[in-house]
């Protein structure tokens, strides 16, 4: 900031993440308070509200305090009861002078508020239009509807990316709330380790050329896709072996179980290890040699910004908001068309010295990005939104 820290006067934050369980936004919730540094920030205090496990995966602090209502333990009819009739409450007896609301969707009275957007499907008509006239679609139309109405509302709203802002604005027009793009960080963990980039003569069968790919098993991840792409490079002989790691929707799993049964039923190339812990993800990508990354609707990519940290070659989708994060440190596929995607991998076997281009170029890239400039960008922006 370029104020005078002495004469800025210390602000109280709250965080609802009463809908923030699992997966990427825990992740966010975890890296945003660790990196923050209440003295240089001039923060008094930080209240979040969430369920038990959240509360627990987030770090100790004298200024952090974490508060845990029984309804937010339980379902989203609960979870939802309570942020409607009872969050601004709370706030309000906390005296925090602005809520973060990280999940996108508020319901309450109190003000102001930023939202943060970090959830594209449900403003990508076409992703959601794959389920059908379903449960799934409904929930997701749904969604759209409830964070578009609170996006207007707010006073302030973070986007992860300027394409994903560009998207989500399609969908709600223009709103009068202030904006923000402000990026993910990187944890150090994910440090810089390439491995020597071989000619692909020597791999074999018994010491194959690695291949990972961290997401959620969805329809719109297209890990079907990548399979049969690597299957097609198997059969021209290119010794290769492909892991694959995330949390699984169960139709998209049973989908990619039975495909694993069709074309590699002894598991000799193909892994599936599901979800791990975000602590040890770090130690996969370093046994891998390169990434390919599918999805077909991304508000940030944060798997792709870990692989280029660590040193991958990536072969990467070339929808939604990738380009603006790996820009020309990968090559580029149709994720619906295993052909063109065995293809761009063929471009990297093919030339040992391609991977070790792009790998040096999207490293570059990488160092960018941080926590703390996460951090200190998003306490600058509340902060705004407090004393406009």
């Amino acid at each position: 900031m370029t104020a005078n820290m002495d004469q800025v006067k210390p602000i109280c934050i709250g965080i609802d993440a009463t809908n923030i369980r699992i997966g990427g936004g825990v992740t966010h919730l975890l890296e945003l308070l660790s990196a923050i540094d209440p003295t240089a920030m001039q923060i008094e205090k930080v209240v979040v509200w969430a369920g038990e496990p959240t509360l627990q995966s987030l770090p100790q602090a004298s200024w952090l305090i974490k508060v845990n209502p029984a309804s937010l333990n339980k379902g989203l009819a609960y979870r939802i009861f309570w942020q409607l009739f009872c969050l601004s409450r709370a706030v309000r007896n906390a005296q925090c002078d602005v809520l973060l609301v990280p999940g996108g969707s508020y319901f309450g009275s109190f003000s102001p508020v930023v939202t943060m957007s970090q959830n594209l499907f449900p403003f990508e008509w076409s992703m959601i239009s794959q389920s059908g006239l379903s449960l799934r679609s409904l929930k997701f139309i749904l969604l759209r509807w409830v964070q578009s109405w609170s996006f207007q509302r707010a006073a302030g709203v973070i986007f992860l990316t300027k394409y994903a802002q560009n998207a989500v604005l399609k969908v709600t027009g223009l709103i009068k709330a202030k904006q923000a793009v402000i990026a993910h960080g990187l944890n150090p963990r994910f440090e810089y380790r390439p491995k020597a980039q071989l000619p692909i003569d020597q791999y074999s069968e018994d010491k194959p050329y690695r291949l990972i790919y961290i997401s959620t098993v969805d329809v719109y991840k297209n890990q079907a896709q990548v399979v049969l792409a690597v299957d097609l490079l198997r059969r021209k002989g290119y010794p290769l072996a492909l892991t694959l790691i995330g949390p699984a929707v169960p139709g998209a799993l049973e989908s990619l179980q039975q495909l694993q049964m069709k074309i590699d039923p002894k598991g000799e190339w193909l892994q599936y290890l599901g979800q791990l812990p975000y602590a040890s993800l770090h130690l996969e990508y370093q046994k891998a040699d390169l990434s390919i990354y599918a999805s077909s609707c991304e508000t940030f990519g944060m798997t792709v910004l870990e692989n280029m940290s660590v040193g991958l070659p990536i072969a990467c989708s070339h929808e939604s908001s990738m380009h603006e994060v790996l820009e020309m440190a990968g090559l580029y596929f149709d994720p619906h068309n295993p052909s063109d995607i065995a293809a761009v991998v063929e471009q990297y076997l093919l030339s040992s010295s391609l991977r070790e281009e792009k790998q040096k170029m999207a490293y570059a890239l990488s160092v960018q990005y941080s926590w703390k400039r996460c951090a200190q960008e998003t306490v600058d922006f509340l902060r705004s939104v407090i004393s406009p």
